[in-house]
């Protein structure tokens, strides 16, 4: 049935003689934009959905999963953007330079990024890969920016998978170890550019 309704929405070509079905489902484009107030409750579920999907924490009661909850009030002190698909907001991340509220690691000269969430219904879709190409492209267009920077939990495997796909280096001198999180290791990657 499923493959019927595929045929009949024009998604998949049937051969004459039903011995082959071709056809590419073609998505939207995606969109990468800064956030809008519209955004934020979609921010906010986004952000809570992919954390807890991944199990990084057990509840959105946390300290800090209450914090990263309020797209609106990040939008006030520095840049959050989104990515849509058809109008959808799929994904969304928060940048930072040096001096920003929101920078963890960022020194003068490094864009940070930092909350780069995809609704895990979504995942491995490429949206993550396309924001953080975009935010290369847009840390190039700083003037005075020569680095990229970010943060991620050392026991959390995408990310650390996925960071040195896209052309990032370790800098395990800059790793932090917050004193109010007994055993956190936060490592850092850093892309020059």
């Amino acid at each position: 049935m499923l493959r019927r309704a595929l045929v009949d929405h024009g998604l998949v070509e049937r051969a004459q003689d039903g011995s082959r079905y071709d056809g590419v489902l073609e998505l939207p484009p995606l969109v990468i934009r800064p956030a809008t107030e519209e955004d934020d409750a979609e921010v906010n579920r986004i952000t809570v959905a992919a954390y807890l999907a991944a199990g990084y924490f057990p509840d959105a009661r946390s300290g800090y999963m209450l914090r990263i909850q309020d797209a609106a009030a990040r939008r006030a002190v520095t840049d959050v953007w989104v990515a849509e698909r058809g109008g959808e907001v799929i994904a969304a991340v928060t940048l930072a330079e040096a001096g920003n509220e929101w920078a963890d690691v960022a020194a003068p000269g490094e864009l940070e990024f930092r909350l780069l969430v995809v609704d895990p219904h979504i995942q491995r879709s490429g949206a993550g890969k396309a924001i953080v190409a975009e935010i290369l492209d847009e840390a190039r267009r700083r003037a005075g920016i020569e680095r990229v920077v970010l943060t991620t939990n050392a026991v959390w495997p995408a990310p650390n998978a996925l960071y040195p796909r896209l052309g990032f280096a370790r800098v395990p001198e800059r790793d932090r170890f917050p004193e109010d999180v007994p055993g956190l290791h936060l490592v850092v990657y850093a892309q020059d550019i």
